[in-house]
Parts: structure tokens; sequence; C-alpha cells
């Protein structure tokens, strides 16, 4: 069974429009450097190379470049210092300390350099160490839905930029459906990796899947952590793939794995650390003193999530008993994709649930305020599903909160909260 063929695969995948490219060059207008992080396979490359058209490349996975680079940073920097791009720049620990000094002998000069970086560990350490005020860092992720189609952004992003006021919802209420439930079930299906989201091929999808976990393993992984038992790893992994979207317990995790807490905690570090896994930490609020502290996580792609369940059609999708859960992680993942691309600052993203069972799916935090958002699979949510919603907004004093289902328009459920089609985001 093949999936409905969202587009023929393109091998120029620079065709793609990527969202955060505009902050990318907005970023480049006020720093020195910018760092592209992200998991492998995510476009990193290919987006520096579009922004950087004109600008020299070098690859630090490839030895030529890797030798060039690092026998002799200075020298390298004298001869290059301006308009280049330098990919998996993790590989070179030594290379941010001469960047630093290249940098501040011409401090008033801006987008100079392009880093990407697949593993955040001792690159944002690096960076923190040596260019600290000098940097502006974007992390992008796979595709997001509007990319897959070719569909601009929804203007629902626009409401982040400011202050959210009630005033907003008057833009909220006219939002209009671009994507079908068919379309979203085939995105959240494939995922959103750009080569194999564009194949459009189940069976190469599932290649291309087995292939890249396992060279994550077994390559990335022992090349980050020489020590790791890479068998007990991948059980691990495995094992989170059908937790995405749960409350984490990590001794029963351990228990399971037959290996201690300590050992699950170090591997869920790593595994967020390389862009695969998303910690929503809990909300914590002095308002209510009952929220339970217990962080949740998922998977950052939906499609590697459900090829580690063997889940690899629409009919397998749609039998899954996990289905609520992955669509969640799936529908806060890509409103996470569409707020990073916004100029809205210090984001912070949690989880909301009380002893009492009350429960939020996501709480936004940021320079525009605070916002609740509840996930719902049905195509309509009665006033009863969003008491939890509708508490929290009331206790908080907040304008509104808003509920993303599969709703085939946007309307008020209550006098505080709105109901959005996901297709409309």
């Amino acid at each position: 069974m093949t999936w409905m063929r969202i587009r023929p695969y393109n091998t120029n995948m620079h065709l793609k429009k990527r969202n955060i490219a505009d902050k990318v060059k907005y970023l480049l207008s006020y720093f020195p450097v910018v760092v592209i992080l992200g998991a492998r396979q995510s476009g990193k490359s290919t987006l520096a190379k579009i922004i950087g058209a004109d600008w020299k490349y070098f690859d630090l996975e490839n030895i030529r470049d890797f030798d060039r680079i690092t026998g002799d940073p200075i020298l390298f920097f004298r001869e290059n210092q301006n308009h280049i791009i330098i990919d998996e720049a993790q590989k070179s620990p030594q290379l941010f300390e001469t960047l630093r000094g290249v940098i501040d002998q011409s401090r008033q000069k801006k987008g100079r350099f392009i880093l990407t970086g697949s593993a955040s560990f001792e690159l944002l350490k690096n960076i923190s160490e040596s260019l600290a005020g000098r940097v502006g860092i974007i992390e992008l992720s796979g595709f997001k839905m509007n990319e897959i189609l070719d569909q601009p952004m929804s203007k629902f992003y626009s409401v982040f930029e400011n202050k959210i006021t009630a005033d907003n919802l008057i833009l909220l209420k006219k939002l209009k459906v671009t994507k079908s439930i068919k379309q979203i079930k085939d995105i959240l299906l494939s995922g959103g990796y750009p080569e194999p989201a564009l194949a459009n091929d189940t069976q190469f999808h599932s290649q291309w899947m087995e292939n890249y976990f396992n060279t994550y393993i077994s390559r990335d992984m022992r090349d980050l952590f020489p020590k790791i038992d890479l068998i007990k790893y991948r059980r691990v992994v495995n094992m989170l793939s059908s937790l995405s979207g749960t409350i984490i317990n990590k001794s029963e995790v351990a228990r399971s794995a037959e290996t201690s807490e300590k050992t699950i905690r170090d591997y869920m570090d790593i595994i967020s650390g390389t862009y695969f896994w998303r910690d929503l930490p809990s909300f914590l609020t002095p308002k209510v003193k009952t929220t339970i502290k217990m962080p949740k996580g998922y998977f950052r792609d939906s499609g590697l999530a459900l090829f580690l369940q063997n889940i690899d059609s629409l009919d397998k999708l749609d039998n899954y008993p996990r289905l609520g859960h992955i669509f969640e992680c799936f529908v806060i993942e890509e409103v996470i994709r569409g707020l990073q691309t916004t100029s809205a600052t210090k984001l912070l993203f949690s989880h909301y649930r009380t002893r009492a069972g009350q429960e939020i799916d996501l709480i936004l935090e940021g320079s525009f305020g605070i916002l609740p958002v509840e996930i719902k699979y049905s195509s309509y949510t009665t006033s009863k599903e969003v008491k939890a919603l509708n508490d929290f907004v009331k206790i908080h004093n907040l304008p509104y909160g808003i509920v993303l289902n599969n709703s085939s328009e946007a309307y008020m459920v209550t006098e505080n909260i709105i109901q959005i089609p996901l297709g409309a985001i």
C-alpha cells in the first residue's frame, strides 16, 4: 500500500523554501556567526548553501577539509575571513577558540560565518565559552507541513510577534484550512526528514529510515561516546519510541531495559542532545500547588517514531492504539517549528498536569506571554472537554486558550477557548 503522492520525489531539495531561512538571514545581519543546529539529514547543509550561495563551503566530515582547517586554523582563517560555511563544526572543538580571535579582530563585521552541527553537547559548550555575544543560534528540524506542501506559513504564527491579547481572536477566527486530514496523516506517517518525506515511496522510506537509524547507532554514537553499550542504547531508543507523548518514568524504563536509572538519564541526555527527542518539562506555577513535576517527552520526528513501531501504512496508523499520543506529539512539534521562525524570544515549552487529573498538552511561553494549547484528534471539541484549559486561562488571567484538532473551521468553544483546525496552522 502506498501513501498519497504529495509531490514527485525531487533530489533538488533546494527547491523547497525553508520557513527558518529569513530568520537566519536576519541573524546574519546582527552577528558575525550563525550556528544552525539540528539532527542529521534535517537539511542544515542545504539551508546553509542556499543562504550562502556564493560562500566557500567546508565539511569537517571530509578528511581533506578537516585536515586543512584543523592542521593550521590560524592560517586557514587568515585566508578565509568572510563568507565561510563550516559543516559539522562539532568535529573540531579547537576551531572555536581560533574563530573568536578572528571575529574580534573585526568585531563590527557581521554575517561572516555559518556553522552547522548535529550534536549539541560539546558544540554548545564551545559556543558559550568562545563565541558568547558573537553568535546567533538557529535550531532546524525536519520539514513543517507547509514546507512539504509548498504552502506559505499560516498567519496563526503572527500572533506570537507581539503580546497576546484578546484582539488576536479576530484573526484566529478567520484562519482557513489549507491541509486535508488525509494530507496531515500522510505527513504524520512519513515524518519530516527531507529525503524520505519527498520520496513518497513506502519501500524507499523504510530503507532510508533503517539505514539512517543504524548509521546513527553504529557511527554517531560510537564516535561521540566510544564506551557506550550500543546494544543497550538501541534497546532504550526503541522503548522510548513506544513511550512518545507520555510522562517518562526513568526507573520503570531502567527496569525494563535491565540497567540503572542513571544510565537511562545519560541515554536520554544523549538522545535529546542529538535532536531525536524533545523533553517537555512540567509547567510550574505558584497558583496551583498540586502540579505533577515529572516531564513528558517525545520523538521529534513522527516518521521515525512510527518506523521504530513498525507502523508503515495508513491502515496500520488508523489501527495504532497509540494514535492519539503520536498525533499529539506531531502537533506539538508542528507548533514549535512554526514558533521558532518568529521573532519571539525567551521561548519555553512545557506541559501541565495536576494530581486531580487536569491536563494541558502544551504551554507556550515567551516574549508574547503565555498560551495554553490542548490537542485533540477528534473533529470537534465540547465545552466539557476544555474544563482544564478554561480553568488554567482564568487562574492565570490569560486572554484565551487554544484547542487544535481536526475540525473544519475555527470557532469559539467557550468565551475564552477557541478551536482551531490543525489544517489551518
